[in-house]
């Protein structure tokens, strides 16, 4: 998990005089456009194609990937790390090979299993990763600030439950502010106030000028993203706005709009 620093950053005009959400939602994926491409991108495991010839493209917001378990939502991201072998396609992250090292100071990825050492308090952890990474404290403090991790400072690693051992790996990603912020399914498992803290935070990062794409199976989540790809048996089938998504199907939610999707799909 490495970040790093950040080169798509509003303009300061912008962030002094902050846009209604959807026009500052476009700005911000306009500035941040070709942040990944992915081009016919195949993944085979066990002979069975886990991912099938996806065309992608990722830009700045907070672009949402929603699928049920299983559909490839997890290789899809390790593919955007540079830690799945590929069986066919490419895919690229500001210019560069996924997982090529220029990009390792400019990626923060959580997993959905939390990345920090259990034997360490939640602060330790965050002084160790920041030493690593080359910060001071006041980034560590002010990382483990943002998860609303404060009052766990002092807490072993593991003694927490799995939402706070998810929230300190995330305070680890986001230690150097990334460019491409990659978070699979990280509110699993949270209360709801939780989750509602942690998508205020996506999108704090996300007008600070961050790519930010982050996976779920819970489909109430859909709402809170920018923009959403819906993702079926390692196939994409459907991206836009939350709004796009459900006008085109007629349906109410993003769910049913997933489901009329699967039954168009099928006939």
């Amino acid at each position: 998990m490495v970040v790093g620093r950040c080169t798509g950053r509003q303009p300061r005009e912008m962030a002094d005089n902050p846009l209604p959400g959807p026009t500052r939602a476009l700005i911000i994926q306009h500035m941040m456009k070709n942040a990944v491409e992915v081009h016919d991108l195949v993944v085979v495991r066990g002979g069975h194609e886990v991912l099938r010839h996806l065309d992608i493209s990722i830009g700045g917001g907070v672009t949402g990937l929603l699928g049920p378990s299983g559909c490839g939502k997890s290789t899809l991201m390790r593919s955007l790390v540079g830690v799945q072998r590929l069986a066919g396609g490419a895919v690229s992250v500001f210019g560069q090979d996924a997982g090529s090292r220029p990009l390792r100071d400019r990626i923060g990825y959580v997993t959905q299993a939390a990345s920090v050492y259990d034997d360490l308090t939640v602060g330790e952890n965050l002084m160790f990763f920041a030493r690593v990474l080359g910060v001071g404290r006041a980034e560590a403090e002010a990382s483990l600030e943002s998860v609303d991790l404060g009052p766990q400072r002092d807490q072993v690693v593991g003694r927490l439950s799995g939402g706070q051992r998810s929230r300190a790996s995330l305070a680890v990603a986001l230690l150097k502010k990334p460019d491409l912020l990659v978070l699979d399914e990280p509110t699993v498992g949270l209360d709801p106030v939780l989750r509602r803290d942690l998508w205020q935070l996506f999108h704090r990062l996300a007008d600070d000028g961050a790519a930010v794409f982050v996976s779920s199976h819970v489909m109430d989540e859909a709402d809170r993203c920018d923009r959403l790809l819906l993702m079926r048996e390692g196939r994409i089938i459907a991206d836009g706005s939350p709004s796009e998504i459900r006008q085109k199907t007629g349906a109410d939610d993003i769910e049913s709009a997933f489901l009329a999707i699967v039954a168009e799909d099928a006939s």
